[in-house]
């Protein structure tokens, strides 16, 4: 069983590195090692040292206490390998970023109400 604070810290990796548009493979060259690694530290089966921890933070332009953001909301873990929140997909990622990057703020606040309004009629 994974322990819930590497899962945390694993999806908040994952989402941090899909956010910047980053691969897998492209963080794993970053900082020396396989992008097998990464998936590892991505679904929390193995733990990331503090310093591995401050490398990763550092490619990845945050401070090393985004990983630890929302860890006391953080659900149980559901059984091996999963917690019981859902982690954010590629699609969800690339349309927050896609979001963000319109300048115009009503813009933005039109279309966050029109998927709403998509996901509300399905």
């Amino acid at each position: 069983m994974y322990h819930k604070t590497d899962v945390h810290i694993g999806r908040r990796l994952r989402e941090r590195r899909m956010a910047l548009g980053m691969s897998q493979a492209e963080l794993a060259e970053g900082l020396g090692i396989s992008f097998q690694q990464v998936q590892k530290y991505e679904s929390g089966a193995n733990r990331i040292s503090g310093s591995r921890l401050w490398d990763i933070a550092s490619i990845l332009q945050t401070p090393v206490s985004y990983f630890f953001e929302g860890l006391e909301e953080a659900p149980v873990e559901a059984g091996e390998g999963g917690a019981s929140s859902k982690p954010l997909d590629r699609n969800t990622l690339e349309l927050a970023r896609a979001v963000n990057s319109i300048p115009d703020e009503s813009v933005k606040t039109q279309l966050v109400r029109l998927v709403k309004a998509f996901a509300k009629a399905s």
